[in-house]
């Protein structure tokens, strides 16, 4: 961009910051002359009140009638300013009883509103100096925020009146061509005029370059998750083809591996199918105003019923606690934290269940076990897919359990609150964003 056209540009800058500025003042000076005649009416009818008072021993807005004449000569009798004038001075404001007729107060106000109207207007004279006063330094500070935008202007300004030769096509598409989203390289041609560019090109790859990494372990580990089971049904049923006919033993061992397998082969592919589709943008997140207390309630009686070798134990408030979310979702999201719990946790031990409000903005729902707990970098990890803690490997899983919870609680507008020791259990809460509310309980 040449000189001559960023002065241009600096000169339209400098014109809004003025009119922007101009507008402050002005509206600082309106309020000041508002509050000045507020104050003056202020005064007059707080010295009209002590008279009042003074005279008669009380103000009394029942029983006195108030009364505010401008003049005793009638309007079609002024011929000149001044006998207008001379017709003000005569003002009255005057307080009776409005039983006995009797004046109680009678007060010439002229001028006494002359003589606050001259010092108001004296006062407001010198507001105005210290606010025209300032309106350089308005224009100033106004500047220094725009002066982002103005350099953003100018850099856009610059790149959409670019020259570019042909050489200097043909030498960006050169450069693109020789690149792999997958490869280490950034776009660099060495020309200045290209540097912008290449910039936004590079940036651009590396988002690439993540996405496929991301996607590339997914496949990997869901590929090596679905291999162990593959591999047990298809050794299975050789096993079946040699000697199950003849061998009733090894059929129905057969039957039952492959029956687990294939159960457990089916839930990892409905859990890769839910996590590719929300990848996608393709589960649909139906909001609605629902109560946490009826979701913990009945996650609690389900698990009763499903599973018998804990004790669970649920605490819920008497008021009920509402947000806005799809009923369902969260109901799996908590699921998945009681089937980790029951996982990890001995026979017998309990397995606790609650709901209530964490601060003013967030409710919970919270699962707490006591079971082999989590080391603090198992913690760190604990949501990636397919991540699973050395200790939690003997246990039967595909570790994307956390990962749809996660999942589901990101769309939600919220997130986990995790507290965990090696031996003594977890307590994994959910924080959602609450809706109006009464009651407000403290956090458990």
């Amino acid at each position: 961009m040449s000189s001559n056209q960023s002065s241009v540009q600096s000169r339209k800058m400098g014109s809004i910051s003025r009119k922007i500025g101009w507008r402050v003042v002005s509206r600082r000076l309106s309020g000041l002359f508002w509050i000045n005649i507020f104050i003056v009416l202020l005064i007059m009818g707080t010295w009209f009140c002590a008279r009042e008072y003074t005279l008669s021993g009380k103000v009394d807005l029942r029983h006195h009638d108030r009364h505010l004449s401008l003049t005793d000569v009638s309007l079609e009798d002024i011929d000149s300013p001044y006998e207008l004038f001379e017709a003000l001075q005569g003002a009255k404001y005057t307080v009776s009883d409005s039983v006995t007729g009797k004046i109680i107060l009678e007060e010439h106000y002229f001028g006494m509103a002359w003589t606050l109207f001259v010092c108001a207007f004296s006062v407001f004279m010198i507001e105005i100096g210290f606010t025209l006063f300032a309106y350089p330094i308005e224009t100033a500070r106004t500047r220094r925020i725009l002066k982002p935008l103005n350099e953003m202007a100018v850099r856009l300004d610059e790149f959409s009146k670019m020259d570019l030769s042909e050489d200097k096509y043909h030498l960006i598409e050169e450069k693109i061509a020789q690149l792999e989203p997958d490869e280490e390289f950034s776009l660099s041609s060495g020309d200045e005029d290209l540097v912008g560019i290449e910039r936004a090109m590079n940036n651009l790859l590396e988002r690439i370059r993540e996405s496929n990494k991301q996607q590339a372990r997914f496949v990997n580990d869901a590929s090596h998750e679905l291999r162990t089971p593959i591999a047990v049904i298809e050794g299975y049923a050789n096993m079946l083809s040699r000697w199950g006919k003849e061998d009733e033993k090894v059929l129905d061992e057969s039957i039952s591996a492959i029956q687990h397998e294939s159960s457990n082969m089916k839930h990892l592919v409905e859990q890769l199918l839910f996590l590719a589709r929300g990848d996608a943008g393709r589960t649909v997140v139906k909001k609605e105003k629902v109560s946490l207390n009826r979701i913990m309630q009945e996650v609690y009686e389900e698990s009763l019923m499903i599973d018998e070798d804990h004790i669970y134990k649920l605490t819920v408030p008497e008021s009920e606690i509402y947000i806005t979310g799809d009923e369902g979702l969260l109901k799996q999201a908590v699921r998945i934290l009681v089937d980790n719990s029951a996982k990890y946790t001995e026979s017998k031990d309990e397995i606790l269940l609650s709901v209530g409000i964490s601060d003013i903005n967030n409710v919970y729902m919270q699962v707490q076990d006591t079971g082999i707990g989590m080391k603090e970098a198992d913690v760190e990890h604990m949501f990636e897919r397919f991540y699973r803690a050395d200790e939690a490997r003997s246990f039967e899983g595909t570790g994307l359990g956390l990962s749809i919870a996660k999942w589901i609680v990101d769309k939600h507008g919220g997130h986990f609150k995790i507290t965990s020791r090696e031996e003594l259990g977890t307590r994994i809460g959910i924080i959602l964003p609450r809706i109006n509310e009464e009651v407000i309980y403290e956090a458990g």
